[in-house]
């Protein structure tokens, strides 16, 4: 087990900073792979381009022969009426993660001998920075902690497709991940991200079991932010199976009754302090115990 360090609340803020300057892709740099499949479940609909030429001759016709009061209106604004293809969604094209973090990764990954892996941005890297939490819930198992502060679902992936998934076969994992994304990807995009590892989790530890956790709610209630990850915890909470993938949305823990986020729980209305570790530790102790049998 390593050596546990005070957590420390400068840590945290500092670290918030570091989160939010980085939200668009992997530390690494580099650029980004080629999409990555994604479950059906989250997949956001792709019209070819045949058939949005085939929807936009339609609506066409349909503005062209209307004879209502609206009809200025409809030739005013006849641009907003024709379908557009989704953009592209950088959340599912791997980036490079942190190349030292990484390759601590990988390095420990070759060595094997890992049951519970933790996966996800700074909110699960700081785990290990939380004084006794990290050993009060995870002491007992053979645990890796693959998170980087900054990471995003793109992070994520790269870092598995690159040797952090291969090496060994762990009873369980935790991810939580997408918050860093919120700021440039919508919740459907988002959710395609986490669906496109959950893919590859699947694909690299076909025996493990998959504890899939909401996005924490961050910031003010009425936040975009919030808003966003809400959207996404509930698109890709279709991909539970209750099998080898389980979701779980413990939010409501870090609330208080009016939406809320006390300093206590979380010091920058994103991070968790040692007493947020710890309500996120009991919210999830009995359900990794129940995965890893």
């Amino acid at each position: 087990m390593r050596t546990l360090w005070t957590f420390a609340s400068a840590v945290v803020l500092i670290s918030g900073l570091v989160c939010e300057a980085n939200a668009q892709g992997g530390r690494g740099g580099g650029p980004a792979g080629p999409p990555q499949p994604v479950p059906p479940e989250v997949a956001i609909q792709r019209p070819t381009a045949a058939e949005v030429a085939q929807m936009n001759e339609a609506l066409t016709r349909m503005i062209n022969a209307d004879a209502s009061a609206a009809k200025p209106l409809l030739d005013k604004y006849r641009t907003l009426t024709t379908v557009q293809v989704p953009r592209d969604n950088s959340a599912i094209r791997p980036v490079p993660r942190n190349a030292a973090r990484h390759d601590s990764f990988v390095e420990i990954a070759k060595k094997g001998d890992i049951d519970l892996l933790l996966l996800g941005d700074s909110i699960t890297d700081l785990w290990q920075r939380s004084t006794e939490t990290y050993a009060t819930y995870f002491g007992k198992y053979k645990v890796a902690n693959f998170a980087i502060s900054g990471d995003t679902t793109q992070g994520v992936l790269w870092g598995l497709q690159n040797g952090e998934g291969t090496g060994f076969q762990p009873k369980a994992i935790m991810l939580m991940i997408g918050t860093n994304n919120s700021g440039g990807n919508t919740g459907p995009e988002i959710a395609e991200g986490v669906g496109a590892i959950v893919l590859e989790l699947r694909k690299d530890f076909p025996n493990a079991k998959i504890l899939l956790l909401a996005i924490f709610p961050r910031n003010a209630p009425t936040s975009n932010a919030r808003r966003v990850n809400a959207e996404a915890s509930a698109i890709y909470s279709k991909l539970a199976d209750n099998q080898r993938i389980f979701y779980m949305d413990i939010g409501q823990n870090f609330l208080s009754p009016d939406g809320t986020i006390s300093t206590e729980i979380m010091a920058d209305g994103l991070h968790p302090t040692a007493k947020g570790y710890v309500v996120w530790g009991e919210a999830v102790k009995d359900k990794i115990a129940e995965l890893m049998k």
